[in-house]
C-alpha cells in the first residue's frame, strides 16, 4: 500500500465563501448548474477565492498488453507503438484537441513493446507489456508499485514545470479489457457487466471478449485491495494514472478525468485513498457499454456526453473549455452590487 500519497480533504468553509461569491454575481441563484460547482471546487482545490489555471497539460501514458494475444481487441497489438508514434508526430485527436485549446502534451512510455523511436517520448518502461492475465498476474507487485511511482513521478515533474490543473490520458490495446476486469474485481460485479465493445468489436468479437474475460475472473477469484486487482488484471498505463492521480491530488492539482479507462484508474485510486475524488472532474461519459455504472460506482456527475469512445485523453480535453469558463465567470462577472443590478425579491 502506497502511504506516501497524503490528500487533505477539502475546505468546506472556503466553500461557504466562494458559493457566497457565486450567488452575489448578475444571474438567479444556481442558473449556471454545473459550472458553479466547477468554480467552488477548483476553488477549494487551490485554497482561493480567485482560482486560476496555470500551465494546462494532456499526459497520456502508453503500454502494451498481454491480453492483447488472446484477440480481445479489434486491433493488433503492434497498433500501440504505432499510435504512440502518430502522438509524437502531433497527428492524433487528443494532440489536435491539446493545439486548439492551448494545453501542454506529453507521452510517457510506461510499457510499450517496441517503439519505433524513443524521440519525444518520456522513457519510463516497467517492461515489454504485461503477461496475459487469463492465467496469470499481469505484474508482479514491485512492478505495479514502480508504474504506480511513474505517474507520481511525471506529474511532479509537470507541478515543478508550475502546472496546476493536469489531464491524463492512455493508449494500449485492449486496455479496456483490462479496465473491464479491474471495474468487475474492485466493485464485485460479474465481468459480463463491465465488458464492452472497446474500439470496435462486432457481437462475435464480443462475446469472444466476455468468454475470455470471464474466464480469467475464475482464474483470479477471490477478495483482494484494489492494488492488488490492479497488479493481478491492470495494466501499465493504468497503474501510472493511479501513481498521476494521486500525486496531483497530493499537491493539490485538478484532475481532468476522461472516459472508461481513465475511470477504472479514478476508481482503483478511489480505493486507495478516497479523498482523490474531491480532487477530479470526471469530463465525459463515453460509449462504453459499462462507463455509465462505473461512473455512478464513484458517485460522479460528467460533464459531457458525446458518445466518445476514443479514449487518449480526448474527452477529457474536448470538456476543458467549460472548465476554463467556470473560473472566467467567477473572476470576470459582475455582481448585483458593482453592476447595480436589483436582486431576487425575498
Amino acid at each position: 500500500m502506497h502511504n506516501k500519497f497524503v490528500i487533505e480533504a477539502l475546505d468546506q468553509g472556503l466553500a461557504e465563501a466562494l458559493i457566497n461569491k457565486i450567488d452575489l454575481k448578475t444571474k438567479p441563484q444556481g442558473s449556471l448548474g454545473q459550472l458553479e460547482s466547477l468554480a467552488c471546487q477548483i476553488g477549494q482545490i487551490q485554497q482561493t477565492l480567485e482560482p486560476e489555471i496555470r500551465q494546462p497539460k494532456m499526459i497520456v501514458f502508453a503500454a502494451d498488453h498481454g491480453i492483447a494475444l488472446e484477440g480481445v481487441s479489434a486491433f493488433p497489438q503492434e497498433v500501440t507503438a504505432q499510435m504512440v508514434q502518430n502522438f509524437v508526430n502531433g497527428g492524433a485527436a487528443v494532440n489536435v484537441f491539446c493545439r486548439q485549446h492551448g494545453l501542454g502534451f506529453e507521452i510517457v512510455d510506461v510499457g510499450v513493446g517496441q517503439l519505433l523511436s524513443e524521440q519525444g517520448v518520456q522513457r519510463c518502461k516497467v517492461a515489454n507489456g504485461t503477461k496475459s492475465f487469463l492465467n496469470a498476474d499481469a505484474m508482479s507487485k514491485e512492478q505495479c508499485l514502480q508504474a504506480i511511482d511513474v505517474g507520481a513521478e511525471r506529474v511532479a515533474q509537470a507541478a515543478r514545470e508550475g502546472s496546476n490543473l493536469l489531464a491524463f490520458g492512455e493508449m494500449g490495446i485492449a486496455n479496456t479489457a483490462s479496465a473491464a476486469a479491474i471495474m468487475a474485481g474492485c466493485l464485485g460485479l460479474e465481468v459480463s457487466d463491465c465488458v464492452g465493445r472497446g474500439t470496435g468489436l462486432d457481437d462475435q468479437g464480443l462475446q469472444h471478449k466476455t468468454a475470455v474475460l470471464q474466464q480469467a475472473m475464475q482464474y483470479h477469484q477471490g477478495e483482494y485491495s484494489a492494488q492488488q486487482w490492479l497488479a493481478k488484471v491492470g495494466g501499465f498505463e493504468i497503474a501510472a494514472m493511479v501513481g498521476a492521480m494521486l500525486e496531483a491530488a497530493h499537491r493539490r492539482i485538478v484532475i481532468l478525468v476522461d472516459g472508461f479507462i481513465c475511470s477504472a484508474a479514478a476508481l482503483v485510486a478511489s480505493q486507495i485513498n478516497p479523498l482523490v475524488t474531491q480532487y477530479m472532474i470526471f469530463c465525459h461519459q463515453g460509449a462504453e457499454h459499462a462507463h455509465k455504472r462505473l461512473l455512478e460506482a464513484l458517485e460522479a456527475k460528467p460533464l459531457l456526453d458525446l458518445a466518445l469512445r476514443l479514449g487518449e485523453g480526448s474527452g477529457a480535453v474536448l470538456a476543458y473549455p467549460l472548465v476554463e469558463s467556470a473560473l472566467v465567470f467567477l473572476k470576470e462577472m459582475a455582481s448585483f452590487d458593482s453592476a447595480g443590478v436589483s436582486r431576487e425579491r425575498d
